[in-house]
């Protein structure tokens, strides 16, 4: 159950709150339409769905709908948005915007949550600006009681922007986007293989009219070997450039080329680039057999992401306590994502800098339009620009430095991305790249060989861990691995792993006095699904672990939904950090998590069994139960199981499942690419900066 503490001074008695979806759908809006309805309930307000967006709000009648708890259960693993969304012309004009008005009245609605784009958003808080003096014409209309000016005598509104192109300004990702990536990349993996077997060149169309996000991160998932994207055209030759990419890529005998094209890609006069005329200059030019695949709606479609549920039901609570916190003087906030968190920002200064975008786009002002965008947009840009051009050896600069890079722990997916873009940025830098087999073990075995840009060429996307890892911490090996440091002359060393890691290079840093060989610049990227190294929000791996997790539990909700009356018990991995089955119980919409920083006794366990025994009363006849594998010492899995089997005889009977080594395999999510990629690039700046300001010096001994 929630910690009543965190919310004792919350009370939403005797409000209303609407909540609508408008514009274009995202995967991910039902679960924000979750929160919002669940949290509105837990706070004791009345909350209303309103069918159809805008449209429904203008024609009343059924589109506008109390809702209950139950109203919202199953809705959570469902793509697009089950209340609907239209386009309303009749909103944008003051008739429409008064017989709104009106409707809303009727219901006592004075909080409105809109889930949609700038413009849904834009159109929000022209309603809220406009509400007294459409209440004032209502009841000079007679249409309303001259007492509900004073009643319902403002509008609060809180917007969440669901869009899959990531195109708003002031959120680092948008409800819809990482589900997008996710149709995206699942395509691009599988024209992979074709493409590889026939040596093809594939042209990719995908969405983003106004922006390039999902051509960007898609390019730096993949390591496509071209983007084009609105926001950055190509300078003047841009022909000439591709070509020569491609082919220099063929040359060291890569057997397929991937180029990416946002939708509205232009070029630097803002005339447009599509993918059909880059298919044609690519057989032209070239004469590769190549074809070109548009992606369409299909981005739009399908099961949202495990980060898109996490991502709307923290929006939809934080825009449920901006609504009960909000007074006639608060301005319409929008919530968004800075760094890990849900935040409040001004929704006007949002749609105005999203829109200042385009602005700086038709202006040719594009180096504005790539900051406007966001430090995460910019960031993405640069490293994809270092990953994918190799510099020539006459234009690398040379600093003699030797970094060595090694896995450390069980492998996490990501691992190889994150290896990849070690090596590549390393070299760029102008550094030798070591390779490190096995781990710590492997280093004391001597197991390390110098790796070039075209070795580290297709390992963004596969699993696992090419380079092989082991759990082995270096105390046993400490005098081996110093030889072999001092027999490779390495001078810096990039660590990628879990807790064993961090273990690891904690005890290299203290055997720094014993050994001058250790006193070197040493960076741990932290790589481990569990998400247990201290010091990071986020772990490379962890999302897709989760996402292996939660496609595992919509499956059992499925087996459960047509059995009635069955509780599942899942055990998740994560060692002693309940991250997996929190998590994973958040966006899988479990009835309970057992995670091992949470204590809970025997009465915590037989309230949980009422509360599903009370369950089974309603149309919702199953449950789901999660629990980390190191939750508790005595309360098992086992235990639980038989617990609720032995106390829901009669009501319901029990299934517990082992999830295991299934929640390490698999092909890493966008998210892990592109966050293994981008964590271990900045490592590597930093390795070099370090590497240049104060090599073995004093500061490195203590």
């Amino acid at each position: 159950m929630p910690d009543k503490k965190f919310f004792e001074n919350l009370s939403g008695k005797g409000k209303a709150i609407g909540v609508l979806t408008s514009g274009g759908d995202a995967q991910g809006m039902n679960a924000a339409v979750r929160a919002v309805v669940r949290m509105g309930i837990y706070v004791e307000a009345k909350v209303y769905f309103i069918y159809e967006g805008y449209q429904g709000m203008v024609d009343g009648g059924d589109n506008i709908v109390e809702v209950t708890w139950e109203s919202v259960s199953s809705i959570l693993q469902v793509g697009g948005t089950v209340i609907g969304s239209a386009r309303c012309k009749a909103f944008r004009t003051r008739e429409g915007r008064l017989k709104a008005a009106c409707n809303l009245v009727k219901c006592g609605i004075t909080n409105l949550c809109v889930i949609g784009g700038d413009g849904s958003l834009t159109g929000a808080n022209l309603f809220r600006e406009e509400w007294n003096g459409l209440l004032e014409e209502l009841a000079q209309n007679g249409e309303i009681e001259k007492g509900a000016i004073k009643k319902y005598a403002y509008l609060n509104i809180v917007g969440m922007v669901g869009s899959i192109d990531n195109d708003f300004c002031g959120t680092d990702m948008t409800i819809g986007t990482d589900s997008a990536l996710h149709r995206i990349i699942e395509v691009v993996d599988a024209i992979m293989t074709t493409a590889q077997s026939h040596q093809r060149t594939f042209v990719l169309e995908v969405m983003g009219r106004h922006c390039g996000y999902l051509a960007l991160v898609s390019a730096l998932a993949c390591g496509a070997d071209y983007v084009f994207i609105p926001e950055y055209p190509p300078e003047e030759g841009w022909e000439d450039h591709m070509c020569s990419r491609l082919s220099e890529n063929r040359a060291r005998k890569k057997r397929l080329n991937i180029i990416i094209v946002a939708e509205g890609a232009i070029d630097c006069h803002n005339q447009p680039i599509t993918s059909e005329q880059v298919k044609d200059l690519v057989v032209q030019r070239l004469g590769y057999d190549t074809r070109v695949t548009i992606l369409g709606h299909v981005q739009r479609g399908g099961t949202p992401s495990a980060f898109d549920r996490i991502l709307a039901s923290r929006m939809g609570v934080e825009a449920v306590l901006a609504l009960l916190e909000g007074t006639p003087e608060t301005p319409a906030c929008v919530v968004s994502l800075s760094g890990n968190q849900a935040v409040r920002l001004p929704l006007m200064e949002c749609v105005q800098m999203t829109q200042d975008v385009q602005k700086a786009m038709d202006g040719k002002r594009f180096s504005d339009a790539v900051q406007l965008r966001g430090r995460s947009f910019e960031n993405n840009l640069n490293t994809y620009k270092l990953l994918s051009t190799k510099r020539t050896a006459a234009d690398l600069p040379k600093t003699n430095f030797n970094v060595a890079v090694l896995n450390v722990g069980a492998p996490a997916a990501g691992m190889n991305a994150a290896v990849r873009s070690a090596v590549r940025i390393g070299i760029t830098e102008g550094h030798k790249m070591f390779a490190v087999t096995d781990g710590f073990e492997g280093f004391s075995r001597g197991l390390i060989k110098e790796i070039s840009w075209g070795d580290v060429g297709g390992w963004t996307g596969q699993g696992g861990s090419i380079l092989g890892t082991k759990r082995a911490l270096p105390g046993k090996y400490l005098e081996k691995i110093a030889e072999q440091m001092r027999t490779h002359n390495i001078n810096a060393l990039l660590v990628i792993g879990g807790f064993e890691a961090f273990d690891g290079c904690l005890q290299l840093f203290e055997a720094r006095p014993r050994f001058e060989e250790f006193c070197i610049p040493i960076c741990i990227v932290p790589a481990t699904i569990s998400n247990n190294v201290p010091g990071t929000d986020l772990s490379i791996g962890a999302d897709t672990s989760l996402n292996a997790i939660v496609e595992t539990c919509d499956r059992i909700k499925l087996s459960a939904s047509g059995t009635k009356r069955r509780v599942f018990i899942i055990e998740t991995m994560g060692g002693y950090c309940g991250y997996l089955a929190n998590m994973g119980a958040l966006a899988a919409g479990a009835d309970a998590a057992y995670i091992f920083e949470e204590k809970f006794d025997i009465r915590e366990l037989q309230a949980n069994v009422e509360h599903l025994t009370e369950k089974m009363k309603t149309s919702i006849q199953r449950g789901l139960v999660l629990r980390n594998e190191n939750s508790s010492e005595n309360y098992t899995t086992d235990f639980i199981y038989q617990l609720y089997s032995e106390e829901g005889k009669g009501v319901f009977d029990c299934r517990k499942n082992v999830l295991g080594h299934m929640q390490q395999g698999g092909a890493p999510s966008p998210f892990d690419r592109n966050f293994g990629t981008k964590i271990s690039a900045k490592a590597v700046l930093w390795l070099s900066k370090k590497l240049k300001e104060c090599y073995r010096r004093a500061c490195w001994k203590y």
